[in-house]
């Protein structure tokens, strides 16, 4: 689960995912376990974060899942990744996957990044 936010009835769960919810309902075990599990995967120190977040969201591209796309771009600008780092790590799929899961899934990219971005001026970026 994630920390409360804004808008958000105090005291009730906020997932980070939107099948969170649907999964702890008729699985809590299972959410519970699977959100460890990914802060597990969230804590390894190497590669660095910031390579961390493109390898994920190059991964969300190969898949066209443009909401996991959006939500590593942004987390990759929160930690430095320029938009050109983004693009760039989008481009190196093409080879394999073909250019069409990039054009996709850019839009998604660019939301994300731009995201990032902006909780960095606002302060509120990743550590």
């Amino acid at each position: 689960m994630s920390e409360q936010v804004d808008g958000e009835a105090e005291g009730e769960p906020v997932w980070t995912f939107p099948f969170e919810a649907d999964l702890h309902a008729v699985a809590p075990g299972l959410q519970e376990a699977q959100s460890s599990w990914l802060a597990q995967i969230d804590s390894l120190r190497a590669p660095d974060r910031r390579t961390h977040e493109l390898i994920r969201m190059v991964c969300s591209v190969i898949l066209r899942n443009a909401v996991g796309v959006t939500r590593h771009a942004m987390l990759a600008a929160e930690v430095g990744a320029s938009w050109e780092d983004v693009v760039g790590s989008m481009v190196l799929t093409e080879p394999a996957f073909g250019i069409l899961p990039v054009v996709e899934m850019l839009p998604a990219a660019r939301r994300g990044w731009e995201r990032g971005t902006e909780m960095i001026e606002e302060g509120d970026g990743a550590e």
